[in-house]
């Protein structure tokens, strides 16, 4: 399966490259942009679902304290996952934006605009691919709440079962 993904992924990208040497970077420019506002956002749900759902390893992690045996480890690493993804993809955004005014005044990529454009696009293909993947494991805080939530439920359910309450007994 990951092999089919990474062969269709690299398709994809190799039709941007030649068709994205097309469209200009002003075209391109808001793509990035709203691909910038995208990462943001994902950022900022997914931090505050760690500090909904780890708070108290938050305070440990900032007071220095804790240890890295939890048992909800795995749980951490799945859901900062998408931090660090958008964290990147944002700062890679934002490098391109300084960097884009620049490397357009070079004689050598005015010269060859068009492989520039593709690359760029290429580029812009990449990041919206990668964040779209991020999207998605975005999701993951919000499943373990609710995964969370049902196995307890079902635990409730079970124990309610074999030992009756005391409105039962009435």
């Amino acid at each position: 399966m990951k092999i089919l993904g990474g062969l269709a992924m690299l398709i994809i990208l190799m039709a941007s490259a030649y068709f994205g040497q097309n469209v200009p970077f002003t075209n391109q420019w808001p793509l990035f942009e709203a691909l910038r506002t995208t990462a943001s956002i994902i950022f900022a749900v997914v931090g505050a679902w760690f500090a909904i759902i780890y708070p108290e390893r938050l305070k440990k992690s900032f007071r220095g304290g804790g240890s890295g045996s939890d048992i909800n480890g795995s749980g951490i690493t799945r859901l900062f996952t998408p931090i660090v993804h958008s964290t990147v993809i944002l700062a890679s955004i934002l490098v391109i934006g300084v960097a884009a005014p620049i490397i357009k005044q070079f004689s050598f990529v005015i010269e060859h605009k068009e492989i520039y454009r593709g690359l760029s696009y290429t580029l812009l293909v990449f990041l919206t691919l990668w964040q779209l993947l991020t999207v998605l494991y975005s999701l993951i805080g919000p499943d373990m709440v609710k995964r969370h939530n049902s196995a307890q439920e079902r635990a409730k359910q079970a124990a309610d079962s074999i030992m009756p309450t005391n409105s039962d007994k009435k």
